[in-house]
């Protein structure tokens, strides 16, 4: 361990050991896979060390729900929540309601990830300490590939044609429940995700581009919906467009599906010891368009507290606790979860039970992100308006030319003269 991660972590410990005021404290928390479980097994260590305790409030897990439900908790300067579970995106639409925690982490923010402090700081205030990353991956049946003679596909349409062989192989040799492909296409946030990794692969740009301009209508972006559209109903169950996370990873870990585009925390769950698939799969970065580049959308949760908490300096307590070393590594371990303490990818820890950390340290540092920093406080309108038009175009209600000249329309009438 560095000694300026060693000093940080003293530092952390120091603050709890010095804690004078006991606090009630509540941390609101959306999760997947064993998320919740090992953020409780943390609070109770944090609440041994303190004379704080914490109550877990939890959250869907659409993620779009959840912001609705900040807002209105947020708007209405409620104090019933002290820390909040933020998504990487939300920080430039939240921050006014938000801590700025610069001056409470100065000695331990050069541990962590430079990009993924920049995420979370708007105009000069760090609204939350990042806690974990995320770039997903393309999971794969290893066993299947082997057993039909094929390769890792590396474009959407390799996949496509790759997913229908072994579908249709393993049908008729009697797995009647086997699907080609499973993704994320309910009309929420995680479809923003999946999406514009088809789109920006495919040589479409990005939803709303670095400048705020708006370029999405157009050809490639128009063909990579449409290749996803042709897939529903073929490689893909038409109950797609209406999969979340959990839904998607419930079909491949149950061994019916070739492939799989998640997180990486179902890496952990697929190679548990109770897991169908374990031992027969392995993990891939996305494939691309003809021609393109492998995108993966950049993911991640932190950890903010709220202006409105009555126990501001136990809440900040508590976030450093969440994110020192020690936290971040065990989380690596049992979630799979990216760290964004960046000398937990180097301990050999967690290479040795989590293979796939440190491999997937490049993917997370290429990630694309979602405009939230060109869009500003519009962005969940624009990602609405994005998932909308590709949802439309799943369905089959318009193709994707068609709907993407209505969102240029809708996404100029949101910006207006500017974002």
């Amino acid at each position: 361990m560095k000694l300026k991660t060693i000093l940080g972590t003293l530092a952390s410990a120091s603050l709890l050991a010095t804690g004078a005021i006991a606090a009630d404290l509540t941390i609101v928390h959306g999760s997947i896979g064993r998320d919740q479980e090992v953020l409780r097994s943390q609070l109770d260590k944090f609440e041994a060390a303190t004379d704080h305790t914490v109550t877990i409030v939890s959250m869907p897990e659409s993620t779009t729900d959840q912001f609705g439900q900040y807002k209105l908790w947020l708007s209405a300067e409620s104090d019933d929540i002290d820390v909040y579970r933020m998504d990487v995106i939300w920080a430039p639409q939240l921050a006014a309601h938000f801590v700025d925690l610069t001056p409470h982490v100065a000695d331990i923010v050069g541990d962590f990830v430079p990009a993924a402090i920049e995420s979370q700081t708007v105009d000069g205030k760090l609204v939350a300490l990042p806690m974990f990353l995320g770039a997903p991956a393309l999971y794969y049946r290893s066993d299947l590939l082997e057993k039909y003679g094929e390769e890792v596909p590396t474009t959407w349409q390799g996949l496509t044609e790759t997913a229908q062989k072994i579908m249709d192989g393993e049908r008729a040799a009697g797995n009647d429940d086997m699907w080609g492909f499973v993704w994320q296409g309910a009309a929420y946030e995680g479809l923003t995700c999946d999406a514009q990794e088809w789109v920006h692969s495919s040589g479409g740009g990005r939803i709303v581009e670095l400048d705020g301009s708006i370029q999405i209508n157009n050809p490639e972006a128009a063909a990579a919906l449409d290749l996803a559209a042709s897939w529903v109903g073929t490689i893909t169950p038409e109950g797609v467009l209406n999969y979340k996370e959990e839904d998607a990873r419930g079909v491949f870990q149950s061994g019916n599906a070739v492939f799989m585009r998640n997180w990486n925390y179902a890496f952990a769950l697929a190679a548990g010891d109770d897991s169908p698939v374990k031992g027969k799969f392995g993990v891939s970065i996305l494939p691309a368009g003809e021609g393109g580049q492998s995108t993966a959308t950049l993911g991640g949760w932190h950890l903010g507290v709220t202006k409105y908490s009555n126990n501001q300096e136990a809440a900040i307590e508590l976030v450093r606790f969440l994110n020192n070393y020690e936290n971040q590594k065990e989380r690596a371990i049992i979630t799979s979860r990216p760290p964004t303490v960046s000398a937990v990818y180097l301990d050999p820890d967690v290479a040795a039970e989590q293979e796939f950390i440190p491999l997937w340290k490049p993917v997370v540092d290429n990630a694309l992100p979602r405009p939230s920093a060109a869009t500003l406080r519009k962005y969940n309108e624009v990602s609405s308006a994005f998932w909308t038009a590709v949802h439309n175009t799943l369905s089959g209600n318009g193709t994707g030319t068609e709907n993407l000249a209505k969102l240029e329309t809708e996404l100029t009438r949101l910006r207006g003269p500017r974002w």
